[in-house]
């Protein structure tokens, strides 16, 4: 391209900047600063245009030019949610798709915020973080996993911040992740896992679940995915850098026991190159203490030195977007999420941290009637499973109970799904033709008004099958949310 060619571009460039921001500009100084040039703009707008139009070598012909890196490639991509939000919105669909609360969080958690921000309360939490974490915030974690672990967790050196769960991970990745490293993940697998582990530039290699056939209709998650140690253990190569454990599980809900712990710890002992990245962010939504407990990785003998633990708040305290998460484990783990984070973000907002500092106290005395708010939460959301696995019988599906978490899967394979909707074409959709799972839930969205995730989402194209009769339903939503999808199904479905 010529050098005449390129300042022309870079002119129009510039010409079309304030054809754009004279309607939006009522500074008098930018008018008698630009006044002229732009009054000699808007004179001759329909001929710049023109002009513009015709050069070959316009701006949006060297657009192509500009594309992500290689390890990036698809990540560009429509996602799922950004197909399904959008058409539950044009459809008036309930939606049950994504995960978060339709709700603020407890007057406790607004009044902890409010004295973070106001000096009076000398709490000094406006200023930046350090960039491991928030002092007092670090002290309050360090207390609950000493519990957890059966161990002293230092405040200073093993607990590490960050802007949610997901930056956690993504810190912990960028850290311990390089170029042909490989990254297993137990399927379905949240789509986050995925992109992450390509944007460290490793490769994802997927372990399913397997799903335990049966006749019973009323099996848990617990009972019916069933992780085939076997088969993870012939997935680690030599290039095995990170397993990515998720419990209590999303979407399955499912929370693996004691005894599957303890098998994936012999793995790691095998295989002492892998280390595990546990991503506890449910781990207070838990529907059975005595007979599916939440266990941490970390805390079978012998594997905290493998382990890096994440969590969150969002989900425990219904304030999603605050956005503070952790990662707690040995120096030499944590000090890798710091070591990005310093050059990323820096630390999470002070005074994000230092609110759920105060929840994290709070929590642990009663709460409407309960010994904890802990025990509060994981009631509340045990009550609010039924009611959806209640609505989701009257549709004819199949619940698979949750033990924990927010998502219930349903099994669609006794309704039929009419075939114009698997012929349709999504830019979204993950193979053509559409799998069954997204049409159903494109079908429910927009003749039953009801909105579910297809869990297709969450496969490698290998495995797409295994997701074919199921859909993720989301029970974290209002009684009248969930009340309303019932009574939609109901005047469907019978």
């Amino acid at each position: 391209m010529s050098l005449l060619v390129h300042i022309s571009s870079i002119i129009s460039l510039y010409i079309l900047i304030l054809l754009f921001l004279v309607p939006f500009t009522s500074s008098s100084s930018f008018h008698q600063a630009k006044g002229v040039t732009v009054m000699q703009l808007l004179k001759n707008r329909s001929s710049l245009l023109t002009s513009i139009a015709k050069n070959k070598r316009s701006i949006k012909t060297m657009a192509p030019a500009f594309q992500l890196a290689p390890r990036l490639d698809g990540l560009d991509k429509p996602t799922v949610w950004h197909e399904f939000s959008p058409l539950a919105v044009e459809h008036n669909a309930i939606n049950l798709g994504q995960g978060f609360p339709d709700w603020d969080p407890p007057a406790f958690a607004m009044e902890a915020m409010n004295k973070s921000v106001d000096p009076s309360f000398r709490r000094n939490a406006n200023q930046y973080a350090r960039s491991y974490a928030h002092m007092p915030l670090a002290k309050v974690l360090a207390e609950d996993y000493s519990k957890r672990f059966g161990r002293e967790i230092n405040p200073a050196t093993e607990i590490a911040t960050a802007v949610g769960c997901t930056n956690a991970l993504y810190c912990a990745l960028q850290g311990m992740v390089g170029a042909g490293d490989e990254v297993i993940l137990l399927e379905p697998a949240f789509d986050v896992y995925i992109a992450q582990t390509k944007m460290a530039g490793g490769t994802p290699k997927f372990v399913p679940l397997r799903t335990t056939e049966t006749n019973d209709d009323s099996m848990s998650a617990n009972e019916k995915f069933v992780l085939d140690l076997n088969e993870l253990e012939q997935a680690i190569t030599d290039k095995t850098k990170v397993l990515i454990l998720n419990t209590p599980h999303n979407p399955t809900g499912k929370m693996f026991n004691r005894s599957e712990m303890e098998q994936l710890a012999s793995i790691i002992e095998r295989h002492p190159q892998v280390t595990v990245i546990a991503d506890e962010v449910y781990e207070h939504i838990v529907f059975d203490e005595k007979t599916s407990p939440h266990i941490s990785f970390a805390s079978i003998p012998g594997m905290y030195e493998h382990t890096l633990t994440l969590s969150s708040s969002g989900k425990t305290f219904s304030a999603t977007g605050w956005k503070v998460g952790w990662a707690v484990g040995p120096p030499h783990l944590t000090g890798v999420v710091t070591s990005v984070q310093q050059w990323v973000n820096f630390s999470a907002p002070t005074p994000n941290q230092d609110a759920i500092a105060q929840c994290l106290v709070t929590a642990r005395e009663p709460y409407e009637g309960f010994d904890t708010f802990y025990q509060w939460v994981a009631e509340e959301y045990k009550r609010k499973c039924g009611l959806l696995v209640d609505a989701l019988k009257t549709a004819g599906m199949e619940p698979i109970v949750p033990n924990g978490g927010f998502f219930i899967m349903a099994d669609t394979s006794k309704i039929d799904l009419p075939k114009s909707y698997i012929q349709e074409k999504t830019v979204a959709m993950p193979s053509d033709p559409m799998p069954r799972d997204w049409a159903m839930s494109r079908w429910l969205t927009k003749e039953v008004g009801v909105t579910a995730i297809p869990p297709s989402a969450f496969y490698d194209k290998s495995t797409l099958h295994l997701a074919k009769n199921l859909l993720r339903f989301a029970f974290c939503k209002g009684d009248s949310t969930i009340i309303e999808a019932h009574k939609r199904f109901e005047k469907f479905f019978k």
